[in-house]
Parts: C-alpha cells; sequence; structure tokens
C-alpha cells in the first residue's frame, strides 16, 4: 500500500490479469473507452468551435469595437452552457438519430458562420438512416468540424457543402470546398483529420484539384469489428492473441488490426509472431486455414 492509501500492484499482475480476462470483457472496456474518448473530443471541438467563433467576431469588418466586444462576451456565455449541456449529454446517450446528430453539427456551425463570409451548405441525411452510436456521432461531428474549420481558413474558399447519408453499415460523409485545392494529404490540419477518421476505425479520401477545391469522402463504420469465433482452448492463446488471429483470419491488415483494437502496428507485430509460435505455421495463410477449419 503507497502512502496516500492505494494499493499497488505491480505491472506483471495488471498484465496477466488483463490476458485472463475474456474477449467479451475486453472488448465491452474498448467499447467503453471509446465511448470516454468519443465524449473528450466532442467537448474539445466544442471548445475549439466557441473559441473560433469568438475570435471571427472580434475580428469581423462588420463589428465596432464595442459591439465586437459584446458579441464576443455573448458567444462565449452561450459557449460556456453549450458545453456544460453538451458533457451532460456525453454522459448518459447511447443512440441519437443521425438526423438529430446532423442538426447538432449544424447548430454548431452556425455562430461562427455568422462572422465569416463562407457559405455553408447542409445536405440532409435520409430520415429513416440507422440511429448512431454515440461514439460514431461525437466523433462525425468533430471530424467535420475540423474539416470545415481547416477548409475555410483558406482565404480562396467562398463556399463549403457536407452531406451524410447511411447505407445501414457506416455512415457517410462527403465534405467539399470551391477553393485553391490546396488543402492535401502534406497538410498538418488534415493529417489531424485522418487521425480522428482512423481512431473511429473509418476510411478516409481526399481529391484535392488545383483551381477547383479539396473533396473528403469519409466511411465510418457504425458497429464494433466483429470476432467470429474463438480458438480452441488448447491452443493456450490469450485473449488478445484470440482477437487478433480472428481479425488476421478475416482478411485484416496489420494496420487494419491495429485500428480495430487500437493497439500499435508493432504491438500487432509482435502478436502475430507469437501466434506463429503458438501455432506452429510460418504465414498468414496457414494461420488462416488452421483457425477456419477449428472455427
Amino acid at each position: 500500500m503507497t502512502s496516500d492509501g492505494y494499493v499497488s500492484v505491480p505491472p506483471q499482475i495488471v498484465r496477466e490479469v488483463a490476458e485472463a480476462a475474456s474477449p467479451g470483457y475486453l472488448r465491452r472496456e474498448r467499447f467503453t473507452s471509446g465511448e470516454r474518448l468519443g465524449a473528450l473530443t466532442e467537448l474539445s471541438a466544442e471548445y475549439s468551435t466557441t473559441l473560433e467563433t469568438v475570435l471571427a467576431s472580434l475580428r469581423s469588418p462588420n463589428l465596432d469595437d464595442r459591439a465586437a466586444r459584446q458579441q464576443a462576451t455573448a458567444i462565449a456565455a452561450e459557449g460556456l452552457v453549450h458545453l456544460r449541456t453538451a458533457s451532460d449529454h456525453a454522459r448518459t446517450l447511447d443512440e441519437e438519430p443521425v438526423t438529430t446528430a446532423f442538426e447538432r453539427l449544424r447548430d454548431d456551425l452556425r455562430p461562427l458562420m455568422r462572422f465569416r463570409d463562407i457559405d455553408v451548405q447542409f445536405i440532409e441525411p435520409p430520415v429513416d438512416g440507422r440511429p448512431l452510436p454515440s461514439e460514431v456521432a461525437y466523433g462525425a461531428r468533430a471530424v467535420v468540424r475540423g474539416a470545415i474549420l481547416a477548409m475555410i481558413d483558406d482565404a480562396t474558399v467562398s463556399r463549403v457543402r457536407t452531406q451524410w447519408d447511411c447505407d445501414g453499415t457506416n455512415l457517410l460523409i462527403g465534405v467539399r470546398d470551391d477553393g485553391d485545392g490546396s488543402l492535401t494529404h502534406r497538410s498538418s490540419q488534415l493529417r489531424l483529420i485522418e487521425e480522428r477518421v482512423h481512431a473511429l476505425r473509418g476510411r478516409i479520401s481526399v481529391d484535392a484539384t488545383e483551381g477547383w477545391g479539396t473533396e473528403m469522402t469519409i466511411a465510418v463504420p457504425l458497429d464494433p469489428p466483429q470476432v467470429r469465433g474463438s480458438a480452441p482452448s488448447g491452443w493456450s492463446l490469450g485473449a488478445r492473441e484470440g482477437e487478433v488471429l480472428a481479425l488476421l483470419a478475416d482478411g485484416s491488415r496489420n494496420r487494419d488490426i491495429a485500428e480495430g483494437l487500437s493497439i500499435s502496428e508493432n504491438t500487432v507485430k509482435f502478436h502475430v509472431a507469437n501466434l506463429y509460435r503458438k501455432l506452429g505455421v510460418s504465414n498468414r495463410s496457414e494461420a488462416t486455414a488452421l483457425y477456419l477449419s477449428n472455427a
């Protein structure tokens, strides 16, 4: 026991307990962690949008100093209320309709657009779209806000269009501007957006055409990765190794496995090497064939 009353548990014991835990338990824990991460991402994006809106009002050529200060104060006060509401909402919400999630995105961005000469067009999602898990709704709004803020940072952009849709399996997001196409894979803003998409196990493609603008196409899965079965107990695999093997057998690459399990690619390689040794195989094809024959 430490001096402040907490029990100190050796790291080795923590690892052993984690290894002994069932895959279902670990998946639930990962889901809970994802919920917390989604809420933090949402609140961080809300905070960023509020600050951007305050700055836009202070810089607006249409307001004198007194009016700009009054407007900035009102926005900041409204933003604090909004942040508190979002914090309470994040604690309790499990799912929300796609139309509701999209409307919240529009509400978040409306104050910012009030002080920028930018036309932001919102193409409504279908009203019968599948409800979004909370972490997808939070993350998707953060991704779109980040994309729009990155796009309008370009002085050549005067119009941005964003559209959401659902195919039953994925949330499909499209964001396009009419700028000079300067937002490319080399942009630091885009790297942050890509990290957020990958954290949601999503895919993103960016098509930037010089003189014609930038278009982002994003797909975010609505369900967690499915583990199709469990390895025979005689293989003596740890819980994480079993999850890696199941995803490997589904044809996932190391990078996809890392994103799906929220671990690094190096950790995936470590688990794969252990799997080969324990199963007595030398490649993915052999490991997959052995797994499927015992599934």
